[in-house]
Order: structure tokens, then C-alpha cells, then sequence
């Protein structure tokens, strides 16, 4: 059986795999002072899977910069690479490593692999990655890397799975973070997230594309870290609406709560747009995520303003949350597909460990 884990600062997300069937899983909210290993030991108790049943494990891992572009065994190597992205993605790649840490402690003898949200995005073209920076800039690692890969990447196997590929899809993942993805011909070409998560949409607390002055200004108030707190954990929806939940704005009914609803629709739509052109054309639209699975009325509003595309949603088909959400008319396949991160982290892994023979 496989574990795949999702390590962040303070929680831990666990499922078992065996094959490709789901058969445990596990969530510890808040990690005490005993650290990740003593977390690690409650999700599996929680799982009921004793680690001498494990044959392997495999991690989601935030950010595998310009190096690390596929799922791959951890080694010493590999850790070193992880651990170099840190300041590429300081609220991530650190619990990963974590992580990491906490199972090589319970079971210092089981393999362990990793897979990076940004591993679907290095088919993007490098006039697509590249800032227009100076060169000693650039050799930084300043560039867009784009996240949110595994669910694309999953997204595109399921889709795969019912048949043959649309050509030019516009891939949404809306959740509490939001991006979308041009991928032609089952590649990735474009995306909205950038040299980290808070580029492109509106999100539950990041503010989405905004001009690099105002980052500038914003630090210059409030300093460099208080600066990052305010655009990454109090803007966004937070900020516009008084909730990070899409639900909770829903129900509030207030002005505010309305005007961050149409918000993150209109910039979905465009971004939309951007996604379209890289792709030079359009022939499917995809949502997964939280909010692109569950709600109706955001969806609705979004695929409205890709009218001119084409693009006609069945309202029946759409208030149900059905897989499927064109109509007759629309001359663009619309459909929803859930996410399926962890499932894609243990084929890749699993695929990687049988190439080692």
C-alpha cells in the first residue's frame, strides 16, 4: 500500500492507496508541539495502517523550481533541490520537507517520492516563464513556474480516460486558491499563477494579479513581511467581502459579499481570455476545485461572459452539478471533473517505481 501525503505548517492530509483505489485516509488539524513525526504517527492510528503495511510513500511538494519538472524517487539529491525552492515558496516547501522528514523517522527504510505542483507547467514556453528582468534577476530564479499542476495533470487523465482529449481546454481550478490553465494537446501552455500562488485570479485571501508598485508601496508602509501577510492571508475575497468562502458570501447578501462574488467573475473571465489567445482558440472548459465543483452560480457567471466563444451552458445541467454542463447549441464542451490530486500522486509515483524495475 502507498501513503501519499500532504504536509502543510500546522496540518496533515493522509490517504492510502492501494493501486489506484483509495482505501483509508486521515486529517490531523492542528500539529502540537511534538511535531510532524507525532502527526504522522496519529494520522496513520486515525487510517488505521500500521506502517510495516506501507510498501511506499509519496508527497505533494509545492514548488520543484526549474530542476525538478517530474514525480522522482526523494534522495539526498532530491531534498537538497527541494530545500533550494524554499524562498521560491516559503509557506510550502518547508512543511513538505517536513513531511518528508516524518516519514523517514517512523520508517526510515521505505521509499519515498515526490510530485511538484509545478511539474505540469514546464511545457509552458519560455517566452510564456520569462519576466522581462535583467539577467542577474532571472539567474535568481525570478520567472513564472505556475501551480496547481497535479490537478491539471489529473484532470487530464480523467478526461483521457472518458475519451479523446479536446484539443484547445481552458482548465479551471477554483478553490480557496484559483487558477487556470491553457492545455493544448494534453500540455500546458499558460497559466495564471506566476513566480508564486498569488498571481493571476482572485482568491479566498490573495489579492490575484496586482502591479509590482503597489507591492512596492504596500512594503514600504508596512514592511516586507507584514506586507506578505496582507497579500496572501487578508486580501481577496477577505478583503472585498468579509469572507474567504464563496458559501459565506452567498449567504451574507450583503453589497460587499456581492461585489467579491462578481470580482473573482470577472477576473476569471479575463483571464479567460488570456488563457484562449495562448491556445489559439477554444474547444472545452473544465472546472474542478472546491468552488468549481459546487457552485452553480459562480460557474454560471463565468461561462456567461465566454459567450462569445461559444461557449452555452445547460442551466438544469449546471444546478445540479452534472459532469457534463454544455447544451445543444453551445459550439464549446463544457464539464466538470472533481479533483483527484492525491489518485495522481500515487499513479506517478507508482509509474516512477516500476521504471526502477
Amino acid at each position: 500500500m502507498w501513503l501519499i501525503v500532504n504536509a502543510g505548517s500546522s496540518s496533515l492530509k493522509l490517504k492510502v492507496f492501494d493501486g489506484d483505489r483509495e482505501v483509508a485516509k486521515a486529517f490531523v488539524g492542528e500539529i502540537g508541539p511534538d511535531g510532524h513525526k507525532a502527526a504522522m504517527a496519529e494520522g496513520l492510528a486515525q487510517a488505521g495502517v500500521s506502517v510495516d503495511r506501507l510498501s511506499a510513500a509519496a508527497h505533494r511538494v509545492v514548488h520543484g523550481g526549474s530542476g525538478l519538472t517530474a514525480t522522482c524517487r526523494v534522495t539526498p539529491s532530491v531534498l537538497r533541490q527541494i530545500q533550494d525552492c524554499v524562498p521560491l515558496a516559503p509557506l510550502h516547501n518547508p512543511a513538505n520537507l517536513v513531511g518528508i522528514q516524518a516519514v523517514a523517522a517512523l520508517a526510515p527504510d521505505l521509499p519515498q517520492y515526490a510530485a511538484f505542483d509545478t511539474a505540469f507547467h514546464a511545457t509552458n514556453p519560455e517566452v510564456a516563464t520569462t519576466y522581462a528582468l535583467p539577467q542577474a534577476e532571472r539567474d535568481r530564479g525570478l520567472r513564472r513556474y505556475g501551480f496547481h499542476g497535479i490537478s491539471y495533470a489529473a484532470l487530464v487523465r480523467v478526461l483521457s480516460a472518458r475519451g479523446p482529449l479536446p484539443k484547445r481546454l481552458l482548465a479551471c481550478h477554483l478553490g480557496n486558491g484559483c487558477s487556470l490553465a491553457a492545455i493544448l494537446d494534453g500540455r500546458s501552455v499558460a497559466t495564471t499563477m506566476g513566480y508564486s500562488p498569488l498571481d493571476g485570479l482572485t482568491m479566498g485571501t490573495r489579492t490575484g494579479g496586482i502591479d509590482g508598485n503597489a507591492v512596492l508601496r504596500l512594503a514600504e508602509l508596512h514592511g516586507v513581511e507584514r506586507a506578505g501577510r496582507i497579500l496572501n492571508r487578508e486580501s481577496g475575497l477577505l478583503a472585498l467581502g468579509g469572507a474567504s468562502d464563496v458559501r459565506a458570501l452567498h449567504a451574507a447578501g450583503t453589497p460587499e459579499a456581492r461585489f467579491a462574488l462578481d470580482h473573482f467573475a470577472y477576473w476569471a473571465i479575463r483571464h479567460a481570455g488570456s488563457m484562449v489567445a495562448a491556445m489559439g482558440g477554444l474547444d472545452a472548459v473544465v472546472f474542478t476545485g472546491g468552488i468549481g465543483e459546487n457552485d452553480p452560480w459562480m460557474r454560471k457567471e463565468i461561462l456567461s461572459g465566454l459567450g462569445y466563444l461559444g461557449v452555452s451552458s445547460d442551466e438544469v445541467r449546471n444546478t445540479r452539478n452534472e459532469t457534463t454542463l454544455h447544451d445543444a447549441t453551445s459550439r464549446v464542451v463544457i464539464l466538470l471533473v472533481p479533483a483527484d490530486e492525491e489518485r495522481q500522486i500515487a499513479l506517478e509515483a507508482q509509474a516512477v517505481r516500476a521504471g526502477e524495475g
